[in-house]
């Protein structure tokens, strides 16, 4: 029973020092829990910007009317789930396999060739994205999106004084459960609650 306010429940929402968002292919085993390591096929994208992450569900609904006008019932039409974030890594090859589609991105930046990145109307794939973050008094929040395509990439700046990002938008598809995605938290003595890139 709730016993009133609790200072200690609000929070912010920081990213994990070795990294917080990860990307795997479809078919890749999905965490059901905030603090599993995640397995081989997760790679991290780098630093996003500081305006971090957000989520956006957009629904729709409709109001059913009886004779007179009355409101009787409201049923949801539609429902949108999708998060946004800026990565800033532009020279990292994973970053970029992410936003062109990995058959688009070829060689390695340390390599004699470098990398070739041949553009077509961004074909991505589609992705399973674990974001993993700190939140207040060692908590830690990991968000798991089974299926994610991005749907929007931003304008791309090239400038002297701001990092060039790929600021993108993914939209969640739902699940055989009917998800579009997972949150899960998880608070223990043991955590440094430090936070970081």
């Amino acid at each position: 029973m709730s016993t009133g306010n609790t200072v200690t429940n609000v929070t912010a929402g920081k990213p994990k020092t070795t990294g917080a968002v990860y990307r795997a292919p479809l078919g890749s085993t999905i965490p059901t829990d905030p603090t599993t390591a995640l397995s081989s096929d997760y790679i991290c994208l780098g630093f996003c910007s500081d305006d971090g992450v957000t989520n956006t569900g957009n629904m729709e609904s409709e109001n059913i009317k009886a004779w007179g006008g009355q409101n009787v019932l409201t049923t949801s039409s539609s429902s949108d789930d999708t998060f946004k974030f800026k990565l800033i890594e532009a020279l990292n090859k994973d970053v970029l396999k992410f936003i062109y589609g990995s058959a688009n991105v070829t060689g390695d930046l340390t390599e004699g060739t470098g990398i070739a990145v041949g553009v077509n109307g961004y074909s991505q794939d589609d992705s399973i994205i674990v974001i993993d973050m700190v939140m207040r008094n060692s908590a830690v929040k990991r968000i798991v999106i089974p299926s994610a395509t991005i749907s929007e990439v931003g304008e791309i700046a090239y400038k002297d004084n701001e990092a060039v990002g790929y600021d993108i938008t993914l939209s969640c598809a739902a699940d055989s459960s009917g998800k579009t995605h997972y949150e899960y938290m998880y608070r223990s003595s043991g955590q440094t609650g430090q936070t970081g890139g």
